[in-house]
């Protein structure tokens, strides 16, 4: 597929980079002024943290994910991206999960608000997946809304500098090519990465996605790629799209419309725990709550904004109690929203196939598994 750059413009922009470039990369970025963020190997799991060499970087290891299952596993090559996603989403960097939103401080017989936007922390992303950047677009319309654009998560937003990774293989939980979000990333970065590995090398086929991305590109030690180069290149994407094995089923958004009375939402409650870990590890849910505490001079109050669920009991409280007071109606709430609603509000899915709310469900409810059975007691019916 051809690649456009932020202008509209066709990209042909793609060069050959050694492993050892990345720290030139990573260089480049912080030299820059940006805060690098990539993956690592935490706790068991591949996170997202600071990165100040490629060194840090999860070399060697891939994951094993399955619906309420994940394990680190050696790769069997000195890989640098062979594994896909781990529990935190870049959200957590763009809309984190606590924030100040205001701080009030007496001021005679009034008051003052200081409702003033901080300069945003400059983030470059290393490593990002297709799903990643489908679901920050997704994020985009959410907290772009016109006269309720948020400026706090637009400021990061903005500043941010992708460096997106083409995946290599799929986790069993991915079902991003029936969400048309991955495995390869075709817009919204500024360079992708496609790692290319055999018994004869090991280098980076590198493309741009924009003018700041070239800039940085053309700083790094490399070559001009060339047809065969871009052929390895395509043949890991082909690869890897051929090797996912999940898939949401077609039309979902008028299938939920049909079925808000459905008597399986009761069978997949029977399951759920309601924990929210669905929502806690979505790359897209946005649902917040705030808070507001006063010290004990009563001289300053704040407002401070917190990541919430629509599994919570208090999250759909108003004078009386609950609107939504099961878990079957909070499970519909999320799953008709997320793939429904979501297209009504912001005119794209609330999901972008990458799975997560499979793999770390405790249970291992997996939402194409439900949204099928759905489908298939429809038409039997």
């Amino acid at each position: 597929m051809t690649r456009m750059t932020e202008n509209g413009a066709p990209d042909w922009c793609a060069r050959v980079i050694g492993v050892e470039a990345l720290d030139g990369l990573i260089g480049i970025l912080t030299r820059e002024g940006y805060d690098v963020v990539g993956p690592k190997a935490e706790d068991g799991a591949i996170a997202y943290g600071p990165l100040a060499s490629a060194a840090e970087l999860p070399v060697g290891l891939a994951d094993e994910q399955a619906g309420g299952r994940y394990r680190l596993v050696e790769a069997g090559r000195p890989s640098l991206f062979d594994y896909v996603v781990g529990p935190h989403s870049l959200k957590r960097f763009l809309f984190p999960s606590v924030e100040r939103l205001w701080c009030a401080r007496r001021l005679g017989q009034g008051f003052t608000v200081d409702a003033e936007v901080p300069p945003p922390p400059r983030y470059a992303f290393l490593g990002v997946r297709a799903c990643e950047i489908a679901a920050m677009a997704v994020q985009d319309r959410v907290f772009d809304n016109g006269d309720f654009a948020d400026p706090l998560y637009l400021g990061r937003r903005r500043e941010a500098f992708i460096v997106a990774v083409n995946c290599a293989r799929p986790a069993a939980t991915c079902f991003c090519t029936s969400m048309g979000t991955g495995p390869e990333a075709t817009s919204g970065f500024d360079l992708a990465l496609t790692e290319i590995i055999d018994t004869e090398r090991h280098e980076f086929v590198v493309e741009t996605g924009s003018e700041r991305g070239a800039a940085v590109l053309d700083q790094l030690p490399g070559r001009a790629a060339e047809e065969p180069d871009r052929a390895a290149a395509a043949t890991v994407v082909e690869q890897a799209t051929e090797a996912v094995g999940r898939a949401m089923v077609p039309d979902v958004a008028e299938l939920l419309q049909r079925n808000l009375d459905n008597p399986h939402w009761d069978q997949v409650a029977g399951r759920c725990l309601a924990c929210g870990n669905c929502t806690a590890v979505c790359p897209t849910c946005f649902c917040s709550t705030v808070l507001d505490s006063t010290d004990l001079s009563g001289e300053t109050a704040e407002r401070w904004r917190y990541w919430d669920s629509c599994f919570t009991g208090d999250f759909s409280y108003i004078h009386g109690g609950s609107i939504r007071g099961t878990t079957a109606a909070c499970y519909r709430q999320w799953i008709t929203h997320k793939l429904s609603t979501w297209q009504q509000q912001f005119g794209t899915s609330g999901c972008v196939g990458c799975g997560r709310c499979i793999t770390w469900c405790p249970v291992g409810i997996d939402i194409t598994e439900e949204v099928r059975a759905i489908r298939d007691g429809e038409e039997g019916g």
